[in-house]
C-alpha cells in the first residue's frame, strides 16, 4: 500500500492563486479541476488525495499525481507535462477566442439562429477569425472545456407515432396547404 499524499503548506500567496485558479471562470477546465481538489484539501485537512480528486470530478483516483506534482514544483506543476509528437498547429490563444464565441449567443452577434452547431461554429469563426479549424479540433476543444453538444428535436417528426390524435387536435388545414399541388418537371 502507497502511502498517503499530504499537501504541503502553502504559502498566504499560493493559497490565494490555487483557490483564484479553482474559481476561475476563464482558465482551462481542466486547470480549474486540478486546482480543486487542492482547494479540498485545504478545506478538509484529513480528507485523502484520491478523494479529493473524485470530489473535484475526476473519474479515478488521479488526485494524488496531482498533489505530488503541487508538492514538487507548485502551480507550474498543475500544467500538462510536454508530449511528444506534432507540435500544436494552434496556440492557446486562438483556442481562447473560440471558447470566448461559444460562449456568446448568437442572436447577440447578429446571428439568425438561437444555438450554435457544430457547422455554425465553425463558419462563424472562419468569417470572424479569418481562420478555418476543422471539425475534429473545434469538437475536442469544446469537450475539453465541458461543452456538450446537443442533439435539437424536432416537433414535427413523427408526431402521429407520439400523438394518435395529432389530427383531430390540429383541424382542418387550410386552402393553401390542402390545394398544394407538387411541381413536376
Amino acid at each position: 500500500m502507497r502511502p498517503r499524499v499530504k499537501l504541503r503548506p502553502l504559502s498566504p500567496e499560493e493559497e490565494t492563486e490555487v483557490r483564484k485558479l479553482a474559481n476561475a471562470q476563464n482558465a482551462p477546465a481542466k486547470l480549474v479541476k486540478r486546482a480543486t481538489i487542492l482547494v479540498n484539501m485545504l478545506d478538509d485537512e484529513n480528507l485523502l488525495a484520491t478523494d479529493a480528486g473524485v470530489r473535484a470530478g475526476f473519474s479515478t483516483a488521479i488526485g494524488a499525481v496531482w498533489v505530488r506534482r503541487f508538492n514538487e514544483k507548485g502551480i507550474a506543476g498543475l500544467q500538462d507535462l510536454p508530449r511528444s509528437g506534432c507540435p500544436r498547429t494552434h496556440d492557446e490563444k486562438v483556442r481562447s477566442r473560440l471558447i470566448g464565441l461559444a460562449l456568446q449567443k448568437p442572436p447577440t452577434l447578429g446571428y439568425p439562429f438561437a444555438m450554435w452547431s457544430l457547422e455554425r461554429l465553425q463558419t462563424a469563426f472562419k468569417e470572424r477569425e479569418g481562420l478555418h479549424l476543422s471539425d475534429s479540433t473545434i469538437w475536442e476543444w469544446m469537450e475539453a472545456e465541458g461543452f456538450q453538444w446537443k442533439r435539437q428535436q424536432s416537433w414535427f417528426h413523427d408526431v402521429e407515432k407520439h400523438d394518435p390524435e395529432f389530427v383531430e387536435k390540429r383541424g382542418p388545414l387550410s386552402d393553401a396547404t390542402t390545394n398544394h399541388q407538387p411541381r413536376h418537371g
